[in-house]
């Protein structure tokens, strides 16, 4: 077996020491929170560190006897925790429309054309809401199959 010792203060900043470094003390912990707390928010390694932090959090709240940093740690990352859970909800209730939408329309469509096949179901649900909501006002017009393909064809 192999073993390291990992001087954490002397790691390079960069995101992939980032999840190390939230594991230091002091300035070190701090700097390391302020740059998770900036990585914008489709970053490669945002959801893998918060991923890890969130579990770190997690075990250090079921320890009753935590120490003043511990405590420190978890209050500091109670904003990022947060967030996440928000955006989360957000693109919960974003897919959760939109999938609504899809449903409604491929319903009004087959009861106003017939059934429709799976290829045009899948231009469907590419489509954005806007989109969607453009296609529910314009299937009132529909009278074939060829009148949706060539509302899709225009899009």
């Amino acid at each position: 077996m192999r073993t390291a010792i990992v001087a954490i203060h002397q790691l390079p900043q960069t995101p992939e020491t980032l999840w190390l470094r939230l594991l230091g003390r002091g300035n070190v912990q701090s700097q390391a929170i302020i740059e998770l707390q900036a990585l914008p928010l489709n970053h490669p390694y945002l959801e893998a560190t918060l991923k890890l932090v969130y579990n770190l959090r997690e075990n250090l709240r079921v320890n009753q006897e935590l120490e003043a940093d511990d405590r420190e740690l978890i209050m500091r990352l109670e904003p990022l925790y947060q967030r996440d859970r928000e955006q989360a909800k957000q693109e919960g209730r974003q897919e959760g429309r939109q999938e609504g939408e899809q449903g409604l329309v491929i319903r009004l469509l087959n009861r106003r054309i017939g059934e429709i096949n799976e290829s045009l179901i899948e231009r469907i649900k590419g489509l954005s809401i806007e989109k969607l909501e453009n296609l529910g006002e314009a299937l009132l017009d529909f009278s074939t199959v060829a009148d949706l393909e060539t509302w899709l064809n225009q899009q």
